[in-house]
C-alpha cells in the first residue's frame, strides 16, 4: 500500500500540473495507482482525463494493471467514463483496448460511458464507443432513458440522428415515465422555429441567411479517424512560427474556393450505397425538388450568393457574430426538423399491438423492463403502471401544450388517427391547445380539414369545453406582452378569438360545475383585473403630471409674444417672420395635445376598470393619452427653441444649436423609455391573435 507522503505528492504534483512527476511515481510505486488523492475519490489517472492531459493520461493507462482502470470515484465513474463525457477519443481508445468489460461499468445514475458521450453530446467519442458496445440493455440508464433521450433533452439533435441511424429500434423507446425520444423533442420548443421568437431585423436576417446543407458523419474506419484526428496534436508545424499569419490567409481563401466549388462536388462525388435506386436521374430530380429550390448545377451560383450576402450584412453595421449566432439557431431548427421526420417516420405508437388487454404505452414499457414474468418486482410494477396512466400524454398532446407545430402538424399528416388522442383528463388536442394558449396550434386545427363537429366540441372530465378553459387564469403570464392590463387584453382577445372561432352556441353553455364561460373567466382574472387596474393608474398617475406640467408651459408661451407688439397697430413685430409662426404653432399644439393627453389618463383614473373595459377601452385612452403626451412635449421643444433664437444675436446662434441638442436629450430619453410600451400598446390593440410567450410552466 502506498504511503501517506506518497499520496501527499501525487495530489500535489497533480493540482500544480507537474504531470512528469506523476508518471514517475506511478512507474516506482505500482501501489500509489490505486490511491484517492481527492474527497471526490478521484485518482490521479481521473484527474489527468478531466483536466485535458491527453498524452499523460495515455501514457497511465498503458503502465497500470487492467483492475486499476476499474477504480470508480464517488459518482461512480472510471476514468473511461470521464473521457467519453469530455470527448476525448485517444483515452476512450486506450482505455478500452485495455479491456471492453470497463464499457458495461455503470456510475451512480446508472450510466455507462457511451451513455455520457451522449449526455454530452460527444458525436465522435459516441460513434467509436457505439462499435464496442453490442447490447442494447447497457444505452439505458436508471430511469429508463436511453442515448436517443438524452442526446434531443441536451438538443444534439445531429449526435441524434446518428443514433437514429444506428440504433433505430431506439425510436420507440420509453423511461420509466413513458417518455418517448418524440415526446422528448416535443417538450422542446424553442428547438422549432414556430416557437422561435425574433425581432423584426432578426427575422429579415433569418429569412437571408443559407444554412448548408445537413449531412450525418460517418466513421468506417475509426483508427483510422482517430489518427487522423490526433495527427495535428503530436505533429509540430511544417513552417516557421512567424509565417502563421500568411499561411492563415491561404487558408481562408482555400476554405472560400473550397466553400464556392463544393455543390458541384458534392453532387459528383457523392453516392447513396443505401439505396442505389438514387442515382437515377429521375430520382435525382425528384431530390432537389423535395430537398431545394433550384437544381443541382446551380450550386455554383447559390454558394457565391451566401458569401455576398454574408459580406453585405457585415458591410451594413451588422456583427458578424450576431449572425452566426441567427445561422445557428436556423440550422438547429433544421436539424430537428430532420429529427423530427425520423422520429415520427419509425414510430410504432399508432399501430396495431396485441391484444393483451394492456394499452399500448404500458405494454411496450413492460416489456421493455422486463416485467412481464419477474413476480418479485409486483409492486414496482403497479407503481410504474400507475405513474403511466397518470402522465399519459401522447406525443401529439405534448406538442400541442408546448405549441410545437411541426410536430402535430407531421404526426396529422402520418398518423390521422392521432386526432382522437386523450389524455388522463380526458382533454384532446383541441382543449390542451386552448387551455396552454397556443393560437398557432388551434389556427392550424381550424384550418385542416377535419371533422370539427366532434373535435372541437370534446369535453374534459369536469365538463368543460374549448371556451371554458379559455376562459380560465393560470398562475403564469402566457402572453409575450408586458404589463397586467396588456395580459388582461390579450386574455379577453384569445376567449373572444375561440368563441367567434365557431358559430353561435356550439359550444355547451355549463360544466359540470354549472358554470358558464363568462363565469369562470370573472373569477379567475379577479387578480390580473386588480394587478392590471393598478398598473393602468399607476401608468396614468406619472404620465398626467409630466402631461400638466407640459399644459402649464404651453399656456405659458401661448400668452407670451417674442419681441412684443407694434404700438401703432397692436400686432407681433416678428408676424413676417418665419420662426414666429413656427412658435406661435407650435405652441399651440403643445397646449392642445397636453390637455388631451391630461384628459385621456384623468379617465383612466376615474374608470371602474371591468373586465370588459380592458378589451379596448383602457388600452385604447392610453394608447392616446400617451401619443397626445409626446406630441405636446414635441411641439413644446420646438417652441422653445423658435422662442429663443429670437433672443440671440446672429453670431450667437451657431453655438446655441448644440445646447439645444444637450436640452433636447433628457426628454427625448424619457420619449424613448416609454417608447416600448407605446409599440407595445400599438401591438396589443391591433394584433387580432395573441402572441404566446414559450416560458411554459410544466407539471
Amino acid at each position: 500500500m502506498a504511503s501517506q507522503k506518497e499520496v501527499d505528492d501525487l495530489f500535489t504534483f497533480a493540482m500544480k500540473g507537474k504531470w512528469n512527476d506523476v508518471v514517475e511515481i506511478y512507474r516506482a510505486v505500482p501501489e500509489a495507482q490505486k490511491a484517492k488523492i481527492t474527497k471526490s475519490g478521484d485518482t490521479a489517472l481521473h484527474i489527468a482525463v478531466s483536466v485535458g492531459q491527453t498524452d499523460i493520461a495515455v501514457e497511465l493507462v498503458e503502465m497500470v494493471e487492467e483492475d486499476i482502470l476499474s477504480i470508480v470515484n464517488v459518482r461512480g465513474n472510471t476514468a473511461l467514463h470521464i473521457a467519453a463525457a469530455l470527448g476525448d477519443l485517444r483515452v476512450c481508445q486506450s482505455i478500452a483496448s485495455r479491456d471492453l468489460d470497463l464499457m458495461k461499468i455503470r456510475n451512480n445514475n446508472g450510466e455507462i460511458p457511451l451513455f455520457l458521450a451522449a449526455v454530452f453530446g460527444k458525436k465522435e467519442t459516441l460513434l467509436y464507443l457505439n462499435t464496442l458496445c453490442t447490447e442494447s440493455d447497457h444505452v439505458r440508464r436508471n430511469n429508463g432513458d436511453t442515448i436517443l433521450h438524452a442526446a434531443i433533452a441536451g438538443e444534439y439533435f445531429s449526435l441524434a440522428m446518428s443514433i437514429i441511424e444506428a440504433r433505430r429500434e431506439l425510436v420507440d423507446s420509453m423511461n420509466e415515465d413513458g417518455l418517448s425520444p418524440l415526446h422528448v423533442l416535443a417538450n422542446k420548443p424553442n428547438a422549432f422555429r414556430s416557437s422561435t421568437r425574433l425581432g423584426f431585423f432578426d427575422r429579415l436576417l433569418y429569412k437571408c441567411l443559407v444554412v448548408d446543407d445537413l449531412k450525418e458523419q460517418e466513421i468506417d474506419d475509426v483508427e483510422g479517424y482517430i489518427k487522423k484526428r490526433t495527427k495535428g496534436v503530436k505533429e509540430s508545424h511544417k513552417y516557421p512560427e512567424n509565417y502563421k499569419t500568411c499561411i492563415n490567409f491561404l487558408v481562408l481563401l482555400q476554405v472560400f474556393f473550397q466553400v464556392l466549388s463544393k455543390g458541384k462536388e458534392e453532387k459528383e462525388n457523392t453516392t447513396d450505397e443505401r439505396n442505389p435506386l438514387k442515382q437515377s436521374s429521375l430520382s435525382q430530380g425528384r431530390e432537389w425538388n423535395e430537398d431545394h429550390c433550384f437544381p443541382p448545377n446551380y450550386g455554383f451560383f447559390v454558394q457565391a450568393f451566401k458569401f455576398i450576402m454574408k459580406v453585405l450584412l457585415i458591410v451594413l453595421g451588422i456583427g458578424f457574430w450576431r449572425i452566426k449566432k441567427i445561422q445557428r439557431k436556423k440550422k438547429q431548427h433544421m436539424w430537428a426538423n430532420r429529427v423530427m421526420n425520423e422520429l415520427v417516420k419509425y414510430t410504432t405508437s399508432y399501430k396495431s399491438y396485441d391484444n393483451t388487454g394492456w394499452e399500448p404505452q404500458i405494454n411496450r414499457a413492460r416489456e421493455e423492463f422486463g416485467f412481464l414474468n419477474d413476480l418479485t418486482m409486483l409492486d414496482g410494477k403497479r407503481e410504474m403502471e400507475r405513474t403511466i396512466r397518470e402522465n399519459r400524454l401522447s406525443p401529439i398532446l405534448m406538442a400541442a401544450k408546448m405549441g410545437v407545430v411541426e410536430i402535430v402538424e407531421k404526426i396529422l399528416d402520418e398518423f390521422p388517427v392521432a386526432i382522437q388522442d386523450l389524455d388522463c383528463n380526458n382533454k384532446n388536442i383541441v382543449l390542451l391547445a386552448v387551455e396552454n394558449r397556443q393560437p398557432q396550434v388551434y389556427n392550424l386545427l381550424l384550418n385542416k380539414n377535419i371533422l370539427k363537429e366532434s373535435l372541437f366540441r370534446q369535453l374534459d372530465n369536469e365538463g368543460n369545453s374549448a371556451l371554458h378553459l379559455a376562459a380560465q387564469c393560470k398562475d403564469h403570464q402566457p402572453w409575450l406582452i408586458p404589463g397586467g392590463a396588456l395580459q388582461m387584453q390579450w386574455e379577453i382577445k384569445w376567449y373572444m378569438f375561440v368563441k367567434s372561432s365557431m358559430p353561435p352556441h356550439f359550444f355547451p353553455r355549463h360544466n359540470a360545475k354549472h358554470e358558464t364561460a363568462r363565469d369562470i373567466f370573472v373569477r379567475t382574472h379577479k387578480d390580473l383585473s386588480k394587478e392590471g387596474s393598478k398598473w393602468l393608474n399607476k401608468t396614468s398617475d406619472s404620465c398626467s403630471l409630466v402631461a400638466a406640467l407640459v399644459a402649464t408651459v404651453a399656456f405659458a408661451t401661448t400668452a407670451t409674444v417674442p419681441g412684443g407688439l407694434n404700438q401703432d397697430t397692436g400686432k407681433p413685430i416678428f408676424q413676417y417672420e418665419q420662426v414666429f409662426s413656427a412658435y406661435v404653432i407650435s405652441s399651440l399644439v403643445a397646449l392642445c395635445f397636453s390637455i388631451t393627453a391630461l384628459v385621456f389618463f384623468l379617465s383612466i383614473l376615474t374608470s371602474r376598470c371591468q373586465e370588459k373595459d380592458f378589451a379596448m377601452d383602457l388600452p385604447r385612452k392610453l394608447l392616446l393619452g400617451l401619443t397626445s403626451l409626446f406630441a405636446s412635449i414635441a411641439a413644446m421643444l420646438i417652441s422653445f427653441i423658435d422662442g429663443h433664437i429670437f433672443v440671440l444675436k446672429p453670431h450667437l446662434r451657431g453655438i446655441a444649436y448644440p445646447l439645444y441638442a444637450v436640452l433636447c436629450f433628457p426628454i427625448t430619453y424619457f420619449a424613448f423609455a416609454q417608447l416600448s410600451l407605446y409599440l407595445d400598446l400599438i401591438w396589443a390593440i391591433f394584433k387580432k391573435v395573441p402572441q404566446r410567450c414559450n416560458k411554459v410552466s410544466i407539471e
